[in-house]
């Protein structure tokens, strides 16, 4: 795994050169559209009716993609988008599990979680710039596609959540490193809780660098395709034109940064849960209320490994990051220390916004 996330492009195109040796029978819905001019390209999310859930050949044509482009002088900007009504929902984790639980294919699995993993770290390294406009829903591994990448776009409709801890699992893609980096201990809530973020809380927090009215996103996205250098400082003065101030909703947990740091800064699940409710008695706001019941009604083994994770993200590079989230996602996947993930898929039969 550590030899995967090597800076050059060889390790990935040698990912690449084996996928005539991966088992493809579950890899049978979802594409991606490429569009642009010679020096921009466009990649369009193409599984609306799944909310562009994250296919195994999703997360394969996008690394091909990302290292070509890496290789290709010609091209100076990547724009990533979702067709419908989502940018990403997340991985498509049942259908990986339900391979591994009915066929026994654990390397399917694992093979999966290397792919989409190193896919993330090229995101994060490239030097091709990278536009995501996260117009709708953003959730778990859809996070991983876009966060790493320069640029995030928000809009009035976007949602945003990461809710990996009511079902079984935790965050991964990358989020122990980028939550840990969010102001005072704001990712701790976000990991724990799972709460729902709008554009301008993404904005507010550092999640997004921008937010622009989706109304005017099709003339930004007409400017965008007329760049034809690899300077971001151009990009980003391109897409500050169209770019708004957006005010916080009165009733958003970030305005209440200072209670949240009281309460997620301590050292325990226990603790955690104690300081919000020693809160609460003084006045309970919603946002209050939901995490003391989002804690209560999660996995608390899952709890436990997201806080210890995002504390190690906090002294740890992206590439150590991710190493530990592999090797976290295949333990959840082998059943090694939960059957939560497992029984909940049981119970809501959903696809997991998950790695």
């Amino acid at each position: 795994m550590g030899a995967m996330l090597s800076r050059s492009g060889e390790t990935g195109q040698a990912i690449l050169s084996n996928h005539n040796h991966l088992y493809v029978g579950w890899v049978r819905s979802g594409r991606i559209i490429v569009d642009g001019t010679s020096s921009v390209r466009t990649l369009v999310l193409n599984r609306p009716q799944q909310l562009n859930a994250l296919s195994y050949q999703m997360i394969s044509n996008l690394l091909e993609k990302f290292v070509s482009y890496e290789d290709d002088p010609s091209v100076k900007l990547v724009i990533l988008k979702g067709q419908g009504r989502a940018f990403c929902s997340g991985g498509d984790l049942l259908s990986v599990a339900q391979i591994g639980t009915t066929e026994g294919r654990w390397d399917v699995c694992s093979k999966y979680f290397r792919v989409e993993y190193t896919l993330n770290y090229i995101m994060a390294t490239n030097e091709t710039p990278q536009v995501s406009i996260l117009n709708g829903i953003i959730m778990g591994g859809g996070t991983g596609i876009s966060i790493h990448g320069r640029f995030r776009i928000a809009t009035e409709k976007t949602y945003f959540a990461m809710p990996e801890t009511t079902r079984g699992i935790f965050p991964v893609v990358g989020a122990s490193y980028f939550l840990s980096k969010l102001p005072g201990f704001f990712g701790e809530y976000i990991g724990l809780t799972g709460p729902r973020l709008d554009g301008a809380e993404m904005l507010a927090c550092g999640l997004a660098t921008h937010f622009v009215p989706s109304k005017a996103l099709p003339s930004l996205e007409k400017e965008l395709s007329k760049v034809d250098t690899l300077d971001p400082s151009v990009i980003c003065a391109m897409i500050d034109w169209f770019a708004q101030k957006v005010p916080l909703m009165d009733n958003s947990a970030y305005h209440r940064l200072d209670v949240i740091n009281r309460c997620f800064s301590r050292r325990t699940i226990e603790e955690i849960l104690s300081a919000l409710e020693n809160e609460a008695e003084h006045g309970a706001d919603a946002w209050l209320s939901k995490a003391i019941k989002s804690l209560n009604s999660a996995s608390p083994i899952s709890l436990k490994i997201c806080l210890r994770s995002i504390r190690e993200g906090r002294v740890q590079g992206l590439d150590k990051c991710l190493i530990r989230e592999y090797r976290m996602s295949c333990h959840a996947l082998l059943e090694k220390f939960s059957q939560d993930f497992y029984e909940v898929c049981q119970l809501h039969k959903f696809h997991c916004s998950c790695p």
